[in-house]
C-alpha cells in the first residue's frame, strides 16, 4: 500500500529563480531565505520519496481569465515548464506518473470533486523553483502528479473545499496498490498583495498564526471565507490555498521537522514547513 511520508509548504515567487541563476543564496537579502531550505533536503533523504503530489497554481501558462478550472490535475508523461513573463530560465522537465494520475483522478471523481483534466500541462515558477529549491541539482529523483487550484479567478474553492481535496488525495494514495512514498507539497503566499491600493500588504500576525495552526489545528483556517483570506493575506496571499490541500492530505496529528518565515522576499512574506504524520 502506497503512504504519505510528509507534507512540504512553501512560498513561490519568481525572483527566487533570479537569485538561484545568479547565485545570490548568500547575498544578505536573500540569505535567510535560502538558509531555511538544507534541513528540508536533508528529511528529503531521509525519507526517500518516489513520488510528489505537487499543489499549486497556475499564472497563465495553461489557463487564462476566460477559462478558469477551479482544480485541474496532470496526467502527462513529464511536465516542461514556460517563462509566464519573468524571463526565467528553463529548467529539465520534471517525470510525471500517468497510470497513477489516473488513478488520483478517478479516485477524486468518484468522490464528486469535478476536475479538469490535463494530458498535456506546463508547469511554471509555482512548481519549478520549490522542486529547484527541494533539489537543486535538478536531478529529480521522483514522480510528480500535479494538482493545480484556482487561487485567481472568483469565485475561489474554500479553504474547506481545498482541506476536504486534500483528505480525498490521501484516501486515494492509500488505495495505489504500490508501495510508494509520497510526499504532498503545497506551494503560494504567505501573505503578499501585488496590486491595488494595498500593494505591498504584508500580515505577519496572520501569517505565524496560520502556520501554528497547520501544526496544531487546520481546521483554523476554514472558519475563513475566501473573501475574508483576501483582506488577511492579500489578493495573491490567497494562495494559502494550496497549503490547505497539502495539510489535509495528512492526518489530524502531525510533527514539525522544520519551519522557516522570512520577509521581504520581494514583497512576499516567504513561508517553509515540513510537517510528517504522528505515529
Amino acid at each position: 500500500m502506497a503512504r504519505i511520508v510528509g507534507g512540504i509548504t512553501t512560498s513561490h515567487v519568481p525572483a527566487i529563480g533570479r537569485a538561484i541563476e545568479k547565485g545570490l543564496q548568500d547575498d544578505p537579502y536573500w540569505k535567510p531565505f535560502f538558509d531555511g531550505f538544507p534541513p528540508v533536503r536533508d528529511w528529503l533523504a531521509k525519507v526517500r520519496p518516489d513520488v510528489v503530489v505537487l499543489v499549486s497554481n497556475d499564472h497563465g501558462l495553461n489557463f487564462f481569465l476566460d477559462k478558469m478550472p477551479t482544480f485541474a490535475i496532470g496526467a502527462a508523461p513529464e511536465y516542461h515548464n514556460g517563462d509566464e513573463g519573468w524571463g526565467i530560465p528553463s529548467l529539465p522537465p520534471l517525470p510525471g506518473d500517468p497510470v497513477l494520475s489516473w488513478r488520483l483522478i478517478e479516485s477524486l471523481v468518484a468522490e464528486d470533486f469535478d476536475l479538469t483534466t490535463c494530458q498535456e500541462m506546463m508547469l511554471d515558477h509555482a512548481s519549478m523553483l520549490p522542486m529547484a529549491l527541494c533539489w537543486p541539482d535538478m536531478k529529480w529523483p521522483v514522480r510528480v502528479l500535479p494538482v493545480c487550484v484556482n487561487t485567481v479567478q472568483a469565485p475561489l474553492p474554500s479553504a474547506a473545499r481545498c482541506y476536504r481535496l486534500g483528505q480525498a488525495i490521501a484516501r486515494a494514495v492509500a488505495a495505489w496498490p504500490g508501495d510508494e512514498r509520497v510526499v504532498v507539497m503545497g506551494t503560494g503566499g504567505l501573505s503578499h498583495q501585488l496590486d491595488g491600493e494595498r500593494a505591498g500588504f504584508i500580515n505577519k500576525d496572520f501569517d505565524l498564526k496560520f502556520m501554528e495552526s497547520m501544526r496544531s489545528g487546520p481546521a483554523w483556517a476554514t472558519r475563513f471565507s475566501t473573501v475574508e483570506l483576501v483582506q488577511l493575506a492579500g489578493t495573491q496571499g490567497v494562495e494559502l490555498l494550496n497549503w490547505m490541500v497539502a495539510r489535509g492530505a495528512l492526518p489530524e496529528k502531525v510533527r514539525e521537522v522544520h519551519s522557516n518565515y522570512h520577509i521581504p522576499i520581494s514583497n512576499t512574506a516567504a513561508g517553509l514547513m515540513v510537517l510528517e504524520p504522528l505515529g
